[in-house]
């Protein structure tokens, strides 16, 4: 879930101790979410679990203060795009409203499975009090979670899917959703374009990435259901960085040029998409759809460069996550699926969407790390 590299590690270790904005601490609106409680809801993907009938549509609200400064790692894929980067909002704004300390250290891309999984030894030895993990691959990352069981360390999954039975809790949305709801949305609005027919192009991202199979999988599942024809000329498989993707959407237009009607893309991959659709002179025929949600992608909604966006709500799964977390370590009962409903955004409900549970506010700049002593604010 994806851009380009746009901030180096000196930077990300100076910004780490930046103090965070006290609106972080404000808190958040009960989120609408499926829970699931059956312990064999591990060990499949969230969207097996979602089939299973077994969940129950709720609210999930915040928790309360910690009693103790518990420390959190949070593994991340990298943070080289949005959608990291608002997940980075949520997590280091819960920290600092539970009082817990935590520290978000990120692979290098989705090409970096080696690096992932070394981070994850290092966090086992760092003995922190929890990890939260956004796996790389919905099966390599398995053996990594169960050493961490081994070693008593519990493991929490966010947005990326595994199919690890060794965690406690998995918080994400349904990534099959993402597809389906892009996708559904790019029928409507062919029918109200009056075409009978649709021709598709997908950027779903890195290949063996649980988001990109769900995304696949969704449209797949939109195209075989829907009351038009629905083609997809060409799916392009990369890592979400945008020198990457624009090099795969120029492919996907050099081939199929002016009869492809949409593309539809990952965070990174649909803003990436534009140049390569501009240079072709296509702008008025291609249009551009997001499987998800970024800042960046609100702003080219509004400005009508990509006419939607699918919304994981990014944020609010780095909160719910943080938040189950501190309960579990506290002892209180947690779901063992907890997925986010999600959200579909255009230029038809843009000036009413709630994006603050999306996306972290403009100007946001990444933070690595936060602790309660680290700045003062430590409670006896």
């Amino acid at each position: 879930m994806a851009e380009g590299n746009f901030f180096d590690k000196g930077v990300f270790f100076f910004l780490a101790f930046l103090v965070v904005p006290a609106t972080m601490a404000s808190g958040f609106a009960p989120v609408p979410v499926y829970s699931i409680y059956s312990p064999d809801s591990l060990g499949e993907s969230a969207d097996d679990a979602l089939d299973t009938g077994h969940a129950l549509h709720g609210q999930f609200s915040m928790a309360k203060h910690a009693t103790k400064h518990w420390k959190i790692a949070y593994i991340f894929p990298h943070i080289k795009d949005p959608y990291w980067v608002g997940c980075s909002y949520g997590v280091i704004g819960e920290a600092k409203r539970l009082g817990i300390s935590v520290d978000i250290l990120p692979a290098d891309g989705y090409d970096d499975l080696i690096g992932q999984l070394r981070i994850m030894d290092e966090a086992i030895a760092a003995g922190y009090d929890a990890i939260v993990i956004s796996p790389i691959s919905m099966t390599a990352n398995n053996s990594s979670i169960e050493k961490a069981r081994r070693h008593g360390i519990p493991v929490f999954e966010l947005a990326n899917d595994s199919t690890s039975d060794n965690l406690v809790l998995k918080v994400t949305t349904s990534l099959k959703g993402m597809g389906t709801h892009a996708t559904k949305w790019v029928i409507r609005d062919a029918m109200k374009r009056g075409m009978k027919s649709v021709n598709i192009a997908l950027l779903p991202g890195p290949s063996g990435a649980g988001w990109v199979e769900g995304e696949v999988a969704g449209t797949r599942e939109a195209a075989r259901d829907a009351p038009i024809r629905v083609h997809i000329l060409d799916i392009r498989y990369g890592d979400s960085d945008r020198i990457i993707q624009s090099q795969l959407a120029a492919g996907i237009i050099a081939r199929h040029g002016k009869n492809l009607d949409y593309i539809i893309g990952c965070t990174g991959c649909a803003p990436a998409a534009r140049l390569p659709v501009s240079e072709a002179r296509l702008q008025g025929k291609i249009r551009i759809v997001a499987y998800d949600l970024t800042r960046e992608i609100a702003g080219l909604i509004q400005d009508g460069e990509i006419s939607a966006a699918a919304d994981t709500k990014g944020v609010s799964q780095a909160r719910v996550v943080t938040d189950a977390a501190v309960e579990y370590l506290e002892g209180r009962k947690i779901p063992k699926v907890i997925l986010i409903d999600l959200g579909m955004v255009d230029s038809g409900n843009y000036e009413v969407y709630s994006f603050d549970t999306s996306i972290p506010p403009k100007g946001y700049l990444p933070i690595l790390s936060y602790s309660p002593e680290q700045i003062g604010h430590a409670k006896p």
